[in-house]
Parts: structure tokens; sequence; C-alpha cells
């Protein structure tokens, strides 16, 4: 078997659904989650003679019937780096970059899309619609153009230009909205129901979470199956978070890791920090963040479908959650790039200043292997850096 998908599963309230059903959210407003028969993965599946460059080497717990149905660019197998001087400088004996920037449309989203947009397809959709405050635009429109697609992506009006310019190249429709990437939902949310677009929107399909969890099964093979002390990721939608939690399961059940977990940190930006102040109050769900503002596009998420599982999967880690302010996430992005040659996004400042907080806490300690996530190029977010108004 190439896949061994079995079927789909709401995880708010358990209800299943037929494998090659083409659903959006459960009936009762959960995300729904794909489930493998994940005996028959492991033996069929060799983890140390995995085969092929990009993530689909992982076929057999992904959701793609069918190798011809793929979709793909390449994405996948991005390096993870030692840090030793950005490391040394927090007091870190073994830390970790894992660069996502090094995808084909350059940031973490393409390893959701690859297997949204090739899932869609191989299900019949023709056109797909998303809302998305930066690189899911850009990813969605790439591989959408791949898979001869019609992609409709829906921005708020400040997004910064070099997504615009993607999606154009890429011969998507574009549209600019007043207000954040919830109001961009709404559009999207009316154009599928109007049109009948298939609704990729973040966790209200199953299978961008599919692509991301990909980051976990990578990570686990480049540290010879043994998983980091810590992860510290930046959080949005959070579909990295779940997935990566997701593929540790679906690993120990397989038998290619143990039982042991990282710890799974989620760093936020001070003006937009829903997640940081529901794990703070002891919440399982997250309210919606009013006025929500930050340079990382990525973070400016006010209220995301994922929320439960999210805080969830940090609560079972005994993981944490902490906000960064704006100046902050500059100088990250500066500190990464002078220490180890990254140019990062600014969601990647954020996650390393939230890194640094937990040091200096003594929340993570010298010695523990720690992995930061730099989920995209900084090259997307120039204008952001070095707005027009301060260029003479």
């Amino acid at each position: 078997m190439f896949s061994c998908l079995d079927h789909l599963e709401c995880s708010a309230c358990s209800r299943t659904f037929e494998r090659h059903t083409l659903i959006n959210l459960c009936s009762c407003g959960g995300p729904i989650l794909a489930r493998y028969r994940l005996e028959e993965a492991a033996n069929t599946t060799d983890r140390h003679r995995l085969k092929g460059h990009s993530l689909w080497r992982y076929h057999a717990i992904l959701p793609v019937q069918r190798p011809e149905a793929i979709v793909s660019l390449g994405e996948g197998m991005t390096p993870l780096l030692p840090a030793d001087k950005l490391g040394k400088a927090l007091g870190l004996r073994r830390l970790y970059i894992q660069n996502e920037a090094l995808n084909p449309s350059g940031s973490f989203k393409d390893l959701g899309f690859t297997v949204a947009i090739s899932r869609a397809a191989e299900l019949g959709v023709k056109e797909v619609g998303i809302p998305s405050a930066g690189n899911a635009g850009s990813a969605a429109a790439a591989y959408a153009a791949r898979a001869g697609l019609r992609a409709h992506i829906f921005f708020p009006r400040d997004v910064p230009k070099a997504f615009l310019t993607e999606c154009e190249a890429f011969g998507a429709h574009v549209e600019l909205v007043d207000g954040k990437i919830n109001d961009a939902g709404k559009h999207v949310a009316e154009g599928c129901k109007k049109y009948g677009w298939f609704d990729l929107s973040t966790l209200k399909e199953p299978y961008r979470l599919e692509g991301k969890k990909c980051m976990g099964y990578r990570l686990a093979e480049q540290l010879d199956w043994e998983l980091p002390d810590v992860i510290v990721y930046p959080t949005g939608g959070g579909t990295g978070l779940i997935g990566m939690w997701k593929s540790f399961a679906e690993m120990e059940a397989m038998g290619w890791i143990g039982s042991s977990r990282p710890r799974m940190v989620s760093v936020q930006a001070a003006g937009c920090a829903p997640i940081v102040r529901a794990f703070e109050r002891g919440a399982e769900r997250a309210e919606f963040w009013e006025n929500a503002a930050t340079l990382a596009a990525g973070l400016r998420v006010p209220s995301a479908v994922g929320d439960a599982l999210m805080l969830r999967a940090l609560r079972e880690s005994k993981g944490t959650a902490v906000a960064v302010s704006e100046e902050a996430i500059l100088d990250g992005v500066q500190q990464m790039g002078q220490c180890e040659g990254i140019f990062a996004c600014p969601e990647a400042g954020a996650a390393l200043m939230g890194l640094r907080q937990l040091v200096e806490q003594g929340w993570v300690r010298p010695e523990e292997r720690v992995v930061l996530f730099n989920t995209g190029s900084g090259l997307k977010y120039l204008d952001v850096f070095h707005p027009r108004s301060a260029i003479q």
C-alpha cells in the first residue's frame, strides 16, 4: 500500500468519516484528523531505508493514495543546523535551528500545501480558497499552479508586498481585505459557499496538518530517532505544533521512537498572544484577541481553530507559552543573522527571544538539546524590516 490512511476522525467529538470524504470541519465545529493503520505502516516501512529526498519519503503515513497524484516542488528535508555561536550566547550547549526557509516557496507552509493540494486534487477539487497573512498564500498559490487548480487568496491589506508579488506570479486570484486574517477568512467562507471553492484554511480541512507533521518525522530522523528535550515554535494558527505532537504519537505506535517527548514551547507576539493568555489562565480554549498587532505577520492570528489542540499539546508535553515584544522580535532576527548567517523571518526572531526568556528563567537548562524553528525567509519581509517611509 502506498498510503495506510484508514479513516478520518473529529478531534472534538470523535465522530469518524470514510477516508475518501471531502470534508472541512466536523458538524460539531471540531477539526478533522487523519488516522492510519500504523501497524501496517510499520510493517511496510523501514525507517532506516526511507527513499527520496522530499517529505513524501513518509508516504505510508500520508493521505494521498496514488504516487501519481502527488503535487510536489521538492519540499522537505530542510537542514537541522547546529547553532553553536548562538547557543554559546544563550548559554546552551546543544542548540539547533531547523531552517524551513529553504523550502521551495521560502517557508514551512510548503509542507502543508504539498499534501493538502495533492489530496484535494485527488478528490476532484478544481478551485481552492484560503485566507493568509503571508507565507500560506504563497505556498497555496504555488502548489495550486503546479496542480492546475485555481487559487483564490485573501490577504489583510497590510500584508508584506512580497507575498502579493509571489501569488500574482503563480497566477492566483488575489484580493486585499480590511482587517486581520479572520476577516479574510470570512471572505473565503463566502466565496466557498457562493462559488463552490474548497476551503483550505488552517485546520478547516484535514491535510495541511498531515504535511506539517512531517517536521516531527524529519526532526526525529535527523537526530537518529531520538527527540530533543525542547522544541521552540513560533505560533500563529499552530498547525505545525499540533502536527508534530501528532507525529510523535504515530512514531511511537510504529516503534520508531520511545515514549519520551520534547517540552513544546509556543512563542507569540505580545501584540497578539491568545494562546499565551489562555495557557497562563489554565483555559482549554483561547479567547479572541482584540486589536491584534505585530510585524510578524504569521503570528497575527487573533483566533485559531486549533486552539484547544495547541493548549492540549503544550500541557501534555509539560511545555509552556511565552510572548515577546516587537523590539525583541527585530533583535532576534538580527542575532540569528549575525551569529549563524540565517536571515530569518520575524516569527523566528520571536521564537529566539522567547527561548532567551526561558533560559534566563532557568526553564531551559544549559545541557538540554533544544531545537528552534525558523519557519521562513526574512527576504519576504523587506518592507517590514525597512519601511518605505524610512528610505530616502
